[in-house]
């Protein structure tokens, strides 16, 4: 009785701790590899490292109606200047992975729809309003791991735009 007491206020404690840090959610669109495409994005903010600014970052999105992908990120916040009196700013950099289905050429240069998996990076600047909107822009290269088909390495660049609460 006592351990499952211990574990149901461990676990509301996690809960209230999880509910109570900054997240965003929004859209973010770019050029990614030679297609546009378009995610919905996901932000929470988490403290991992001792830094109160790190965030973890997931999306969702298509590309150019040649398929789909998720990635998870996870940013190091490594400068806030102070650009401006009001709002705030963020440099930001880090890693995370890649999946999804779409298609692609095989070692024939076919032409074929498989799944794909890869290892990114990303390095990016944000801006946080003083009211609940966030606007950024970033550069992610993904780096593909050889799977079905011979997918290219892609260099993605985009905007977001996300309702931060």
């Amino acid at each position: 009785m006592k351990k499952s007491l211990l574990i149901v206020v461990a676990l509301l404690g996690l809960s209230i701790a999880a509910v109570a840090q900054p997240k965003a959610i929004g859209v973010r669109g770019g050029l990614f590899g030679s297609a546009f495409g378009g995610e919905i994005s996901y932000e929470h903010w988490a403290t991992l490292f001792d830094n109160d600014y790190d965030f973890l970052e997931a999306e969702l999105g298509v590309f150019a109606g040649n398929g789909f992908k998720a990635s998870a990120m996870y940013n190091f916040t490594f400068a806030q200047p102070e650009f401006t009196d009001r709002g705030e700013w963020a440099f930001y950099a880090g890693p995370g992975v890649v999946a999804g289905y779409g298609t692609g050429v095989n070692k024939n240069d076919e032409k074929v729809a498989a799944p794909f998996v890869g290892l990114a990076a990303q390095l990016g600047l944000e801006y946080t309003f003083w009211f609940p909107l966030q606007l950024s822009v970033d550069f992610r290269p993904t780096f593909m791991i050889p799977t079905l088909m011979n997918r290219t390495n892609w260099y993605g660049l985009a905007l977001s735009a996300r309702y931060a609460f």
